[in-house]
């Protein structure tokens, strides 16, 4: 359950956030790496592959940005979504063996449907686009499980109101 729920904010988070601005809580590199120099320790990152939701000629920087992100509004590890080999222990990102990966596919999808076809339609001179996006972070708060909400408990007197008698 709690994976459920945290691949589903994490698909929510991923639908409604810009691509642009996943990896904005992310620190700034130092220097700055052409899109075509790799920021990945170990050489030039693969192309992504068995990319479903998101757009297939997503970056591999770019998609580290978008994972980055999640892990950190979910407060969760790639282990959360992707399979580890047991032989070489390294990530096989492209698997689905991972349940919670499709439960993120689908959050991820719902977050973008909310977006596009809901929150642009939100006509609030105040609202900045942050404001009038849905976010993983929107729900989980840097926690796998998204808490229950509960109302702060009511601090004005219904008591003290007359009630109005019906016409």
């Amino acid at each position: 359950m709690r994976k459920f729920a945290a691949a589903g904010l994490l698909s929510v988070t991923l639908i409604f956030t810009p691509l642009s601005s996943i990896g904005q809580n992310t620190s700034p590199d130092k220097k700055a790496i052409s899109p075509t120099q790799s920021q990945h320790p170990h050489g030039p990152l693969p192309k992504p592959t068995n990319l479903q939701v998101l757009p297939k000629d997503t970056s591999p920087e770019d998609l580290m940005k978008i994972m980055h992100g999640f892990t950190g509004q979910l407060g969760v590890e790639c282990e959360f979504c992707h399979e580890r080999d047991a032989q070489t222990h390294k990530m096989n990102f492209a698997s689905d063996k991972v349940p919670d990966k499709a439960i993120a596919r689908t959050m991820i999808s719902m977050t973008q449907e909310i977006n596009a076809k809901y929150l642009s339609q939100v006509q609030d001179p105040d609202a900045t686009p942050e404001i009038k996006t849905v976010t993983c972070g929107t729900c989980h708060h840097g926690a796998a499980m998204p808490e229950v909400f509960k109302p702060k408990p009511e601090e004005h007197d219904h008591h003290s109101m007359p009630m109005q008698k019906p016409n």
